[in-house]
């Protein structure tokens, strides 16, 4: 049986900033600033749904530091690190990978449906996002 192990600070960071960053790149796909309230609280609201080590690791600590410069840059931050927390969670608790994966999946959707629907550009940056949080073949 696997034994769920207590994540590090720097542990519970990179879960924040792949689940917070996803929902800026979603976001920043398509912006606007008359969507920000409603997406806003959609991605609120999505991520409160979290439980166990997941929601400890995005209600605890620091926000992390997101660039602002690009959606290039935000993606080069974000992505690697939705891989990095699978990584993370498979390692010390694997009961919560699809918790993780669902909660970050939800909240994008939840952020691009809550202004005129899902654009194009958001669509493709949730599939990149999903694609980071797929198992490596």
């Amino acid at each position: 049986m696997i034994m769920e192990q207590r994540l590090t600070d720097e542990e519970r960071l990179t879960l924040k900033t792949g689940a917070f960053g996803a929902v800026f790149l979603v976001s920043n796909a398509d912006p606007g600033m008359l969507g920000v309230l409603r997406e806003s609280l959609a991605a609120s609201e999505a991520l409160a749904d979290a439980s166990g080590v997941v929601k400890e690791a995005l209600t605890t600590g620091p926000l992390p530091r997101l660039p602002r410069d690009s959606q290039l840059e935000i993606e080069s931050v974000v992505l690697p690190a939705l891989g990095r927390a699978v990584r993370i969670l498979r390692e010390k608790s694997p009961a919560d990978v699809a918790a993780y994966r669902s909660v970050v999946l939800t909240a994008a959707d939840r952020v691009a449906r809550a202004h005129d629907g899902v654009a194009p550009a958001e669509a493709a940056v949730i599939d990149q996002i999903r694609g980071a949080l797929a198992d490596p073949a």
